[in-house]
């Protein structure tokens, strides 16, 4: 329970991206603000590590960082500032079913149908907090949110399938990532978008959340628990964003209906029924391929697996 607890607190602050970005940051910097939440806190973790990549891991590194950084976060904070906070995490929570999808291709690991059932109802639960017929639905804020959610979910199932270095820990990874798709987006942001015309004190705290509690630790704890749970275990927790989210709406003087009420106890329900197993116990399913995480089997074999 300790491994859930500590990976849940990286979607629950990522919950938080949505009203920084819209309450303390100067609009029309997506890019920038995915620059300055994601370098400088690579190249902390770098300086704290003093580990670089080898090998194969240059390469693995550049594709989870692009993949997880560099094309999340600047969409992310495009569907921010487009979309009402609820709204745009809503459409990070369709992750779990996304990830249960490359999981099958990727993985071979099919989902239990009691954590697939969950991840439906979850998303259903979110979606009645959030979307409603006062929800503004803007076309290229909708397509930046899914395509940020696809991002991630497809860095998520390869985090798991090839694994880490051996003696390389999660802050490592974590920097690895963080600088790449901050290198990535380094020269974008300079010639596409620029720097902002001002940063008052509001904006400057906002980035030093988005880099840290939000960024740098959120992301270590992701990827370590990413490491410790199996993949069905650990994509329902990204459920916690939108929920984060609507309460931190609450707080700022909005109010929720019944539909939302019942909607948010569905969600949270959903999120903690998919810890667990099925009540007739753990399945066994057939894991074909390459390696999987550090656990993998060789191609060519065949064995049977817990799925929890």
């Amino acid at each position: 329970m300790a491994t859930i607890a500590l990976t849940a607190f990286a979607p629950a602050a990522w919950g938080t991206t949505y009203a920084v970005t819209t309450e303390l940051l100067p609009p029309g910097h997506p890019l920038f603000a995915a620059l300055i939440r994601a370098l400088p806190a690579g190249l902390l973790a770098l300086a704290i590590t003093r580990v670089l990549p080898r090998g194969a891991w240059w390469w693995k590194a550049g594709v989870l960082g692009a993949l997880n950084i560099g094309t999340l976060f600047p969409l992310l904070f495009v569907a921010a500032e487009r979309l009402p906070g609820g709204v745009a995490a809503t459409l990070g929570a369709t992750q779990p079913l996304l990830v249960a999808g490359l999981a099958v291709a990727v993985l071979h690991v099919r989902p239990t149908l009691w954590r697939l059932t969950w991840g439906v109802l979850g998303v259903a639960g979110v979606g009645l907090v959030v979307l409603g017929p006062e929800a503004r639905l803007d076309a290229v804020g909708v397509l930046a949110g899914l395509g940020g959610t696809t991002a991630m979910a497809c860095g998520t199932v390869l985090t798991k399938r090839w694994g880490r270095p051996a003696g390389v820990g999660s802050l490592t990874l974590a920097g690895w990532q963080l600088a790449a798709g901050g290198l990535l987006l380094l020269p974008l942001t300079l010639t596409v978008e620029g720097l902002p015309p001002r940063i008052d004190t509001g904006a400057a705290a906002g980035y030093l959340w988005l880099g840290s509690l939000d960024g740098l630790i959120a992301y270590t704890l992701w990827l370590r628990g990413i490491g410790k749970l199996p993949v069905g275990a650990a994509a329902p927790l990204v459920l916690l964003s939108p929920l984060v989210a609507a309460v931190i709406g609450l707080a700022l003087g909005e109010s929720l209906s019944l539909p939302q009420s019942l909607g948010f106890v569905l969600a949270l329900a959903a999120l903690l029924a998919a810890q667990f197993e099925s009540p007739r116990g753990p399945s066994r399913v057939l894991v074909r391929g390459g390696p999987v995480g550090d656990g993998g089997v060789r191609e060519g074999r065949v064995r049977e697996e817990r799925v929890r």
